[in-house]
């Protein structure tokens, strides 16, 4: 039984059009792909192997505001948002911000290391694992950003690509948090006080 190429292209059309209604939706109305991970929540800690083979753990970041992109060599919005990144990261580390690429394709450490340093990268690139991204809701499209402040919380999440000055504002409520103290740090300073 053959099928007319007409009859395929609405099917295609419909089915394109469906995905893209859904997934604009859920973008305009806030709902979350990872409904456990919500802004405000204490961002999942991991440890990762960069590039130059060292293990980074979100943990060790605390202190600073953290841009969390999760990304993939063969992402085209990725190769847009990359760039701004770059410049994001030189204009704001000096008031401690933090981007962190999160690669999550299946491309050789050779090669995602060529693509960073032909995209100019000046931030670290973790090799990503299923089981991290699993912690952040599946990462269900890339490009994904977590916005985390210095507290270690959500900020803001980014699912798709939006624009630079967008993504700097979230940068700007991640750069305006404060770090969260211990009780045992706090009350240094009543006890040297006595």
């Amino acid at each position: 039984m053959k099928r007319s190429p007409l009859t395929l292209i609405v099917v295609a059309f419909v089915v394109a059009l469906m995905l893209y209604i859904g997934y604009h939706h859920a973008r305009r109305s806030g709902q979350s792909f990872a409904p456990n991970l919500k802004t405000a929540s204490l961002a999942p800690d991991f440890t990762l192997q960069s590039l130059d083979g060292k293990n980074v753990s979100l943990s060790d970041l605390r202190g600073k505001a953290v841009l969390l992109n999760f990304w993939a060599t063969w992402c085209g919005p990725c190769k847009i948002e990359m760039p701004w990144f770059v410049e994001l990261q030189n204009q704001y580390a000096s008031q401690g911000l933090q981007i962190v690429g999160v690669a999550m394709d299946d491309a050789s450490k050779e090669d995602i290391s060529k693509f960073a340093k032909d995209m100019g990268v000046n931030y670290p690139i973790l090799i990503g694992k299923e089981s991290v991204g699993d912690e952040y809701g599946g990462v269900p499209a890339l490009p994904e950003s977590f916005l985390i402040g210095r507290d270690g919380k959500i900020v803001d999440k980014i699912l798709g690509l939006r624009g630079k000055a967008e993504i700097e504002d979230s940068i700007k409520k991640a750069l305006n948090t404060h770090a969260a103290t211990s009780t045992a740090a706090a009350l240094r300073p009543i006890a040297a006080a006595q």
